[in-house]
Order: structure tokens, then sequence, then C-alpha cells
């Protein structure tokens, strides 16, 4: 709380607008309920962060950490939430269902978390939804993707403790498609991964293309387990199949090793459209450096060269002089949820889940990746991400995006009620 006698001139003068802050723009710091009323806060603000950190996707982890605990940093000397002290504890999530539950019950049970965030894995994602209805906290997605979380565990089954504020999977599948309608490409194939977030991204991406172009065929899958270090079986089948275009989701490292082998197979000479709607993750960009190849169109969360404006550019240099690092995907995400939660907080003059759960709906968030709205019916955020062709630069050690397509996320997103005629795109209104 803030002290008697501390006035909001004096408040703003002494750090209240950091550049953190301006770096979110005008939306973050309208004070609302701050100014509107006192608000009867007791902190400090706790908020309990899983993510990967182990294994071979453990670097995940160390940029979530990167971007929550530089939201904190900024967060605490401009006042803190509502004159409190923001605090995050980060705890390892694996890829296990029930690593994420108990992490989430001992954040709300044990370490008494205000709110929860993160969260890599879809299935952990789908089996956190019920466990937050009961625990009543609300949980901010930084990664998992899967449209079901909100579409279902929101939408339909009502529990409205859960928000996502990275892009789902309507930006790897629906966006891939939206883009690949103007290319060349009549036949198309995927390398992918076995499971959910693979299968679901190939049916999204051929429903979406087969409306924009009728005569587009997909005329080969090769599904690749989790964990898969030898691709050299789906390279064939897919040289095999001699399409026009490849679409793969396959991500981190083993998005790494597939283009690694593909290289070594020729696959890049002899198809010449090919889509990775995450791999502008910057773990595969630094991972791959000169041996990405250039004009593939790459997308992701968020992508540090876009939008290009000052908020962004500003914080993607504040992030470099913090870390010595340029942001990924999930540093973004995860800075901007500390962000989403100051302003739901200071909106409501509450910590409580139902008063940030109402401030949250519909909110609109200035953020480094841009303006973002939480949908009131899902909880998703809209924002839009780029697409863009791979490009040697010599400012950068890595591929960069060149020319880069744009799809708004009102053309590409799943509308409510998500069933029925004009819920899927294309829209015809």
């Amino acid at each position: 709380m803030i002290k008697k006698g501390f006035t909001r001139r004096k408040f703003i003068k002494t750090g209240l607008i950091t550049a953190g802050a301006a770096a979110l723009g005008p939306g973050i710091i309208k004070p609302l309920g701050l100014w509107a009323a006192t608000p009867q806060i007791k902190g400090p603000i706790k908020v309990g962060y899983q993510a990967v950190m182990s294994g071979t996707l453990a670097g995940y982890g160390d940029f979530h950490k990167m971007g929550a605990t530089m939201a904190m940093e900024e967060i605490n000397a401009a006042g803190g939430i509502a004159g409190n002290k923001l605090e995050i504890e980060f705890r390892d999530s694996t890829l296990k269902a029930d690593e994420a539950i108990k992490n989430a019950r001992y954040f709300a049970d044990s370490w008494e978390a205000d709110f929860l965030a993160g969260v890599d894995s879809s299935g952990q994602a789908l089996a956190l939804a019920p466990v937050m209805a009961e625990l009543d906290r609300v949980l901010m997605v930084t990664h998992a993707a899967t449209e079901k979380l909100t579409e279902q565990q929101v939408f339909k089954n009502g529990i409205k403790q859960i928000f996502r504020i990275c892009t789902p999977t309507y930006q790897d599948g629906n966006a891939a498609a939206f883009v690949a309608k103007d290319l060349p490409a009549k036949t198309w194939a995927t390398v992918s991964p076995k499971y959910e977030y693979g299968y679901t991204c190939w049916a999204m991406f051929q429903d979406t293309l087969g409306k924009l172009k009728p005569d587009v065929s997909f005329i080969a899958d090769s599904w690749a387990p989790f964990g898969t270090t030898d691709f050299r079986s789906h390279i064939n089948t897919i040289m095999d199949a001699a399409p026009e275009g490849l679409y793969s989701v396959e991500w981190a490292g083993e998005l790494i090793a597939f283009v690694k082998q593909a290289n070594q197979a020729g696959m890049f000479d002899k198809i010449k459209h090919v889509m990775f709607p995450v791999g502008a993750a910057m773990d595969v960009l630094e991972g791959l450096g000169g041996e990405m190849p250039d004009n593939v169109w790459i997308s992701g969360r968020y992508f540090f060269m876009y939008p290009n404006d000052a908020r962004n550019n500003g914080w993607v240099a504040n992030f470099r002089k913090r870390w010595n690092h340029y942001p990924a995907y999930v540093s973004e995400t995860g800075y901007s949820a500390m962000f989403a939660f100051k302003k739901a907080v200071e909106a409501a003059g509450s910590k409580e889940t139902s008063a940030v759960v109402q401030a949250l709906e519909g909110m609109d968030l200035g953020s480094p990746a841009g303006d973002r709205v939480f949908r009131k019916e899902d909880h998703q955020a809209m924002y839009e991400v780029p697409w863009g062709l791979t490009v040697s630069n010599p400012k950068y050690p890595f591929k960069v995006m060149g020319k880069q397509v744009v799809i708004p996320a009102k053309e590409c997103f799943n509308r409510p009620p998500f069933e029925g005629p004009n819920t899927k795109p294309p829209f015809t209104n």
C-alpha cells in the first residue's frame, strides 16, 4: 500500500512510469482502480511460475525466467503492484501432467501464491484447468498452445480462472494456411510431432488451406515421436512423396536436428516451399545459425523484430542489456504476463480471483508484442505475430525474417462459439 502523504505526483515523479512501463505503452499505466479508489490489498503479490527447467528443453525455462524476472525487477523498482512488492517463485514443470498439478497445489496451498503462470505443455495445461477451478487461482498460460484450453475448458466448461497470453495453434495452423495460399505449391506434406499438438496443427492447416485453395492436395505425413533425434526415415518418406510444399511443427531441439539432417539429405534443394510455424523460436535460430536455409517461412508466439516500433525496440534493447541475449518468445510472454497481473489488480483494486478475472476479461494490454486484448468469451489474448522468410543479416549470427506477412488475429483465430458456420476461418463476414 502507498504510504499516507505519498501523493500521486510524488508517486509518478519517483519512478512509477519507468522505461519498462513505457515499453508496455499507455495502456499499462492508466490508473483506473489504483487512483479511482484506495485498494485494500495486502502484499506481497505472489506469482507461482512453472516451466521446463530440466532435460533437453531446459533452455525454455531459462528464457521464461529471464522475461518474468525482468518484469518483476521493473515493477518493483516502480513501486510494485498497488504499492505492494511482486514476488515470483519458479518451479520445474518437466513435461508431466502430474508434476504440473503438484506444482500448482504447492504454489496455492503451501506458498500461498495469488496467481500462477507459465506452462509449456498443452497436455499439462488441459490437466491443470479443473485444478485451477478447484484452487480458485488465475493461471496465465505463457506457452502451451492447444486451442482446446480456451475453446473447451474456458468457453464450454466455464473455467474462468484460465487465461492465455500467447498465440494458440490458430497461428500455427490457420495463419500458416493463409500464407501458404499465395505460394505456388499445390501438394503438401508434413513431418510433425506424434502427439496432440502435431496432429491438431496439421489438421487445422489442411482444413483452412483446403478451403482457401481447393485445388491443393496433401500427399504425405510422417509422425516423429517425442524425443526423436534421427529423422532420416521421416525425411526419406517426404522426399519419396516429392511434395512441392513442406509444413512442420517440429520445435526446439527436434527441429534443429530435423533441419540439419534434411540439409545433409538435400531436401531443401528439392522442396522449395517450407513452413516452420515455431521456427522463429530463439533456441532454434541460434541453434542452427547459418545452417537454417534461406527462404523458409518461420513464425512463433513473438519475434523480437516485430513490431518495429519504439516500444518493442526499446524493450529488446533493455532485455539485451540485462541478459546479453535476444528475447525468446517465452521471454516476452512471461514478461507481459506480470504486467497483465499488475494492470488487472490495480484496475480491480483487489487481488481476489473473481475481481481479477473480471478485470482481465476484455482488457487491452500494451506490450512489446503489440496491443493484446483478452477475449471475454474464452480468455484468449488477441494479437499479431508475423510470418517471415529467413534471410542472412550481418547484424545477427543467425537467420532472421526478411520479407514479413502478418495475418490479423481476427482473420485466423477461431471464433466463439467455436462450432457451427462461420466459426472457423476463412470467414464470410
